[in-house]
């Protein structure tokens, strides 16, 4: 699954770096996401909307067995 998670972050990270972001895997495990937010989204106020409603709604519509995604 880690493939699959990293093919569906590189869709995504172009968008995050165009905002002077990036978003880097940690982990996954039995379909826990671990996501580390880097560069402008580490300190941005809606990183958390970004993660929610950006990041997490596409990993789990390509990804069905997506639970959850967490930044660390």
């Amino acid at each position: 699954m880690k493939g699959k998670v990293e093919a569906v972050l590189a869709q995504i990270r172009p968008a995050l770096q165009s905002d002077g972001g990036d978003v880097e895997l940690v982990d996954v495990n039995e379909g826990v996401i671990r996501l580390k937010l880097k560069g402008a989204c580490a300190g941005c106020p809606m990183a958390t909307m970004t993660l929610r409603h950006g990041i997490e709604r596409v990993l789990k519509e390509q990804i069905p067995e997506v639970k959850e995604v967490i930044a660390v």
